[in-house]
């Protein structure tokens, strides 16, 4: 595959765009031979996990999952935005067959990241083949994203010279997925040295993988428990043959696998603006379709579809830092997760209010999209654990660089106003500075031991961010003359809009909220971050919401 170039230096990892469009139309074929609606919604209803198609997916016919796997153990070698593409791809179709396939993605990052060479030739050439599935399995009843609680043990069993041999593993695992088919688990387990992780194989003796959860929704995918009793690992299956590295093996990918579940809510979101907007188009009421009244297209769309451009955008531009080898995206892959899946369960939510009652049935479609989509802000650490890494990682970065991250923003921004007006980028420079001035002011009250003013915090930066990451999107379109320019150029406007009222609500919510400040200290401070100057975002607005509906409905 070949590489190109990132802003002149360093190389990219991925596909090329050709390679990449191949994988692409093979998973719109799946659609069309494997996986039509009907066949959907009959997974959905019985509760189904098409462990054939799944299987048929890995086949030598189809082999979608060597996307993500390097080139020299057999794989096509993609980058994140491949994979993040492949599985928002799957997800339009099903989530719950998407999370089964990321299940193997997410099984295998433990020997990406952390295997030795013998261990990745054995265990990824055997995933590299097509004819094994693989869970990852962390997650404790007492143990879900504070892996500080994990109970399963894993003892070493010795020779008679001392020499370790193995380890015999006890305790039990909850909520893995696919955890009841895999062929084979990389598991987490506590050893003296600290978590460790080891690969599994089905059918090993005291091994028991449970029967699958009923589920809310995702009905398509298996949840399981897994339980483990005096079950014998050999040594040679301790992932990294050093035990102890397991907390460091898992934090390398949080930055990425967090990515991909923003990827599939992305895809979820987008198969269900992909019913409403059609129906409303043909849905005729009081003697006008529904596209064309301002109380469907205003509430129900345009706002959804302007923050999953924006989402879209910020989720490319932390891929495109993963495939140019930058480390430590751990905050930004918690950003991307938290604002995309809660985006995008807002979409579906919305979706079935704008189909009214045939929303809430079945056939339609949005309804089961709705209850998948849901897991996406829970799964791979919850929306308030995504709200208590942002806040906590951003105060301390904001302290240590003494106000340059967020100041350094600002100046983009009011940069990229100067040279292009009209693209909202004033907005989110007030907001950049006022967010600047928030956190000193929590960290100086001592108010970052509220947990509720920490996730205020949390939700702002996340916006700011993410509208930051849009305006560059919008610029580098315009100067591009690229056709989609001046759609995104008035969404962000209308995103710059919701982050300045955001941004306003916290800075009451902080000042007058707490009690802890008094009248004259509160006007000085709403003076200092040009807090009436926000209000000013809102210029247009409706006019500009009225040209995107255009826009998305070909009115």
């Amino acid at each position: 595959m070949s590489a190109t170039e990132f802003e002149g230096s360093s190389h990219l990892k991925g596909l090329d765009e050709d390679s990449m469009q191949m994988v692409i139309d093979t998973v719109d074929q799946i659609k069309k031979r494997l996986l039509p609606r009907e066949t959907i919604l009959e997974f959905d209803k019985n509760n189904t996990f098409p462990e054939e198609i799944i299987r048929t997916m890995l086949g030598p016919d189809i082999g979608l999952h060597l996307l993500f796997i390097p080139e020299e153990y057999g794989g096509m070698g993609g980058g994140a935005r491949d994979s993040c593409a492949l599985v928002r791809a799957i997800s339009r179709i099903c989530l719950g067959v998407s999370t089964a396939f990321f299940a193997i993605q997410l099984g295998a990052d433990p020997l990406l990241v952390g295997g030795t060479e013998e261990q990745k030739q054995k265990w990824l050439g055997a995933i590299s083949e097509g004819n094994t599935m693989v869970a990852y399995a962390v997650t404790e009843a007492e143990a879900g994203s504070n892996l500080a609680a994990l109970k399963t043990k894993a003892d070493s069993v010795m020779n008679e010279d001392g020499e370790i041999t193995g380890y015999r593993i006890n305790g039990s695992k909850q909520f893995i997925s696919t955890g009841g088919y895999a062929d084979f688990i990389t598991l987490l387990a506590k050893t003296p040295e600290g978590p460790t992780f080891f690969i599994v194989e089905k059918g090993t003796k005291g091994f028991v993988q449970g029967k699958g959860e009923e589920k809310h929704g995702l009905h398509a995918s298996n949840t399981s428990p897994l339980s483990f009793t005096d079950v014998f690992v050999p040594v040679e299956n301790l992932i990294g043959g050093i035990p102890g590295q397991g907390l460091k093996q898992a934090g390398k990918v949080f930055g990425y696998t967090r990515l991909m579940v923003a990827a599939m809510a992305l895809g979820a979101g987008e198969a269900a603006l992909n019913i409403v907007i059609p129906y409303a188009k043909e849905r005729i009421q009081f003697g006008s379709s529904l596209s064309e009244k301002q109380g469907y297209t205003h509430k129900f769309v345009v706002p959804n579809a302007v923050r999953m451009e924006a989402a879209d955008a910020y989720m490319e531009e932390v891929g495109l830092r993963c495939d140019s080898g930058e480390e430590g995206l751990d905050v930004e892959g918690s950003i991307a997760k938290l604002f995309a899946t809660e985006t995008a369960n807002k979409t579906a939510e919305d979706a079935i209010q704008a189909l009214g009652g045939y929303g809430y049935i079945c056939e339609y479609e949005v309804e089961k999209i709705k209850r998948d989509v849901k897991v996406t802000c829970i799964y791979e650490g919850t929306s308030e654990i995504q709200q208590n890494i942002i806040s906590t990682f951003r105060w301390k970065k904001t302290r240590k660089t003494k106000g340059a991250f967020y100041t350094d923003m600002a100046l983009e921004m009011e940069k990229l106003d100067a040279e292009m007006d009209e693209m909202g980028c004033k907005y989110y420079a007030l907001a950049a500075r006022a967010l600047n001035e928030l956190v000193n002011l929590v960290h100086e009250n001592k108010l970052t031991r509220k947990q509720f003013i920490m996730f205020t915090l949390a939700d702002l930066m996340t916006l700011v961010e993410v509208g930051i990451s849009f305006a560059r999107k919008a610029f580098a379109l315009a100067k591009k003359g690229n056709p989609d320019a001046e759609k995104i150029r008035v969404m962000n406007r209308i995103f710059a809009n919701e982050v300045a009222d955001i941004t306003a609500e916290s800075i009451r919510k902080i000042l007058m909220g707490t009690g802890h400040f008094d009248n004259s200290f509160k006007t000085g401070f709403m003076e200092k971050v040009s807090y009436d100057q926000l209000a000013g975002s809102c210029e247009n607005i409706i006019n500009d919401m009225d040209q995107v509906a255009d826009i998305i409905f070909e009115r």
